[in-house]
């Protein structure tokens, strides 16, 4: 039996760490990884700055079947992703000529108020480290790319969404991760050790809870996670009853 996949994401922008863009690439991703039973293990938000590219992507490539970037990837000056992948892979960082035919073909003879689409800063996303493979953008038709298990995919979210589709049935898929959420309105505290004792009694499931404190709705969402459909249904059993023992009334999210 092959191990299971694991991935990482990084999310470059400088716009996500100011709170200006509330990222929602990681979630997306997170549950498309979920269903293809690929473990996402690592997120991590970097600056739109090349010394930290670079770091960051060599950190984290050896260690996971899978690396994921977003953002920084577009016509600007400060889209400065695909010459720092470049780097981190020690190679040239030149214009991809397939790219830059699939760039020149959608944008040529296309004006936007008096303004003609096809302009140098467009034609600067065919620049790509050298060998790459190209990622299709079914949205806007600038491709991203892959080196190695390194996937670079755009940051506006309809875009990066179109290029992971793409991508999705060429990576190694494992088995499934499902979840049932059961949400009450005890507070952690009255609930933890009673949820200690089911986490103990099946190891092999992630059981998470998480506290929401929205007045006048205060209570707890328990979130178990896992491969195996029996077990989550069991544990998921477990804890509707021990949210029942407390004479709280129980609602239950089901995928199993």
């Amino acid at each position: 039996m092959s191990p299971q996949p694991t991935a990482a994401i990084i999310v470059i922008g400088n716009e996500i760490l100011s709170g200006r863009t509330q990222d929602t690439n990681v979630a997306y991703i997170g549950k498309k990884l979920a269903a293809a039973g690929i473990d996402l293990l690592e997120v991590r938000v970097i600056p739109d700055d090349e010394e930290r590219i670079i770091k960051t992507v060599n950190d984290v490539r050896p260690n996971y079947t899978y690396v994921f970037t977003t953002g920084g990837i577009g016509a600007t000056h400060d889209d400065i992703t695909a010459g720092c992948i470049a780097k981190a892979f020690g190679r040239k960082f030149v214009e991809n000529q397939e790219a830059l035919k699939i760039i020149t073909e959608h944008y040529k003879g296309k004006f936007y108020q008096d303004q003609e689409l096809l302009n140098s800063n467009r034609s600067r996303m065919a620049m790509m480290p050298e060998g790459v493979t190209l990622i299709e953008n079914p949205v806007s038709k600038a491709p991203a790319f892959q080196i190695e298990n390194v996937y670079v995919l755009a940051g506006m979210p309809s875009v990066m969404q179109g290029m992971l589709q793409c991508v999705l049935p060429t990576l190694e898929k494992g088995d499934p991760f499902y979840y049932n959420t059961v949400t009450s309105n005890l507070l952690e505290g009255t609930i933890a050790e009673r949820l200690t004792e089911v986490q103990n009694a099946y190891p092999k499931l992630s059981i998470g809870s998480y506290p929401f404190y929205q007045a006048p709705n205060i209570g707890t969402n328990l979130v178990i996670r896992g491969q195996d459909k029996t077990m989550i249904h069991e544990a998921t059993e477990a804890i509707i009853e021990m949210v029942k023992s407390f004479g709280a009334t129980p609602q239950i999210e089901r995928q199993v």
